[in-house]
C-alpha cells in the first residue's frame, strides 16, 4: 500500500520541478506541468485556490478559507477562525486572463522574516490543454540558516501546482 501511494504522488508531481538557483541573496523555484484544459479555463481556476490548494499549508487548517482576487491589487487571502482575523499571503500585480498571473508576497512562514517573493504563474496553450510554469522567486534576509528552506518551499508549490492540475482536469472531464 506504501508503495501505491509513493507511485500516485509521483504521479501527481509536476512533470518538470527544481530549485532552479540558489545563492546567499536568495533561490528561485520552477514548476511545469501540461493541465488538460484551455489557458482560460486554467486561469479561471487559479482564482479557487479553496478547490485546489492543500489545506496542510494553511494557517488556518482549512484551504475552504482562501481566496485569489484575479486582478491587478487583488489580495490572495485567508480567512483565520474566530472571526475577523486573516492573512494576506501574497498581492496580485499582474493579471493577463489566459496568459499569466504575477503575484508578491512572502509565502507562510517565509512572512516572519525579512523575504520578499515573486510568484508568476505563466500559461500557454500546449497539446492536450495547456502549459503552466510556476516560478518563485525569494530574496532577503533571514534571521536563521535557510539550508534547507529551497528544498521545502519547492515541495510545498509543487503539492499545490498537482492540486490546480487535478481540480482542473477532474472539472474538464466532468463538462
Amino acid at each position: 500500500m506504501r508503495q501505491l501511494v509513493l507511485v500516485a504522488a509521483l504521479l501527481a508531481a509536476p512533470a518538470n520541478a527544481a530549485v532552479v538557483a540558489d545563492n546567499a541573496a536568495g533561490f528561485a523555484i520552477e514548476h511545469e506541468v501540461v493541465i488538460g484544459a484551455s489557458p482560460d479555463r486554467v486561469y479561471a481556476a487559479l482564482g479557487h485556490p479553496s478547490a485546489w490548494w492543500s489545506s496542510r499549508h494553511s494557517w488556518s487548517g482549512s484551504a475552504s478559507n482562501l481566496s485569489l482576487d484575479l486582478r491587478p491589487g487583488g489580495c490572495f487571502c485567508e480567512r483565520l477562525p474566530g472571526g475577523g482575523g486573516g492573512v494576506e499571503h501574497a498581492r496580485v500585480v499582474m493579471a493577463w486572463p489566459g496568459k499569466l498571473l504575477r503575484l508578491s508576497g512572502a509565502l507562510g512562514p517565509l512572512q516572519a522574516e525579512a523575504l520578499t517573493g515573486t510568484m508568476t504563474w505563466e500559461l500557454k496553450p500546449a497539446a492536450p490543454g495547456t502549459s503552466v510554469k510556476l516560478t518563485y522567486v525569494v530574496a532577503g534576509f533571514m534571521r536563521t540558516g535557510r539550508t534547507a528552506l529551497p528544498a521545502a518551499v519547492d515541495g510545498v508549490l509543487g503539492e499545490q501546482l498537482a492540486g490546480l492540475k487535478r481540480f482542473v482536469e477532474a472539472g474538464a472531464k466532468a463538462r
